[in-house]
């Protein structure tokens, strides 16, 4: 298993934007209701020991997409609004490697380890975490700071978010990266003395 331990991990917090406030257009369904509350508790420890962070910002192409620039679903949610200095890294597409200068900031400054949490679980979490772990990085995704929508199968069968978030986090533990929860994260980065 990976460990948070002597490392100098950078929070990548994907798409927590306005535009994921409307669930009937992603499905009617969400789960992990407390998980904006949770990756704001990252985000505290995050920016109280001065650690790298980058919030991803969706620009859909899709002009009518409410993550459209433009539409106020683009806008970051209030509860992680990013802070002036803080970086904005925007991104059209599911990864936030694709398009974008992300890797090349994380290894300019010699970060090696990523601890991924926002939206959505079955979307662009997954595809960024998957593309962290092929790239090389030390990679964990926070389970109960992301969250997903319900899904309808090929068949028109109905999957309930919580079922969508849980077998994405399957496929991507222990393969992509090591799936913890926030008091996991926490508690490895406050009992680490050399981490600060």
């Amino acid at each position: 298993m990976e460990t948070l331990q002597n490392t100098n991990p950078a929070l990548i917090l994907v798409d927590i934007q306005q535009g994921f406030d409307n669930i009937p257009y992603w499905g009617g369904e969400r789960n992990n209701p407390d998980a904006e509350v949770n990756i704001r508790k990252l985000l505290d420890y995050w920016r109280a020991n001065n650690l790298p962070l980058f919030h991803i910002q969706h620009c859909s192409a899709n002009a009518n997409s409410l993550l459209a620039e433009g539409n106020p679903g683009n806008a970051h949610k209030e509860i992680v609004k990013p802070l002036p200095g803080e970086t904005v890294i925007k991104k059209s597409v599911n990864s936030s490697f694709i398009g974008t200068n992300l890797q090349q900031q994380l290894d300019a400054a010699g970060i090696d380890t990523v601890v991924i949490v926002g939206l959505t679980t079955e979307h662009c979490v997954s595809t960024t975490v998957r593309m962290a772990g092929n790239f090389g990085y030390h990679t964990f995704v926070v389970a109960d700071a992301t969250a997903a929508f319900a899904k309808t199968g090929i068949k028109g069968e109905h999957y309930d978010a919580e079922t969508i978030h849980l077998t994405a986090l399957a496929q991507i533990n222990n393969e992509f990266a090591t799936v913890l929860n926030t008091d996991e994260v926490l508690q490895a980065l406050k009992k680490n003395d050399d981490f600060l």
